[in-house]
């Protein structure tokens, strides 16, 4: 039986930019970058997936 289904994706993104626009993806504005931090590292371990600093003030949580 093949396995079928959405097996790589961007599942949120955290950023300090208030101004980052919604972008069909769940976006979390964090006050400064240890509460950025904090919730991208919550997030990746609920959701079983990868941080990646964009080095822009955002993170992406994505599924590999």
């Amino acid at each position: 039986m093949d396995n079928v289904g959405i097996k790589e994706a961007i599942l949120a993104v955290v950023t300090l930019d208030k101004q980052q626009p919604a972008s069909g993806v769940p976006v979390f504005y964090a006050k400064d970058e240890k509460e950025r931090d904090k919730i991208a590292m919550y997030l990746s371990k609920i959701l079983s997936a990868m941080t990646h600093d964009l080095e822009n003030g955002t993170y992406i949580i994505v599924r590999h």
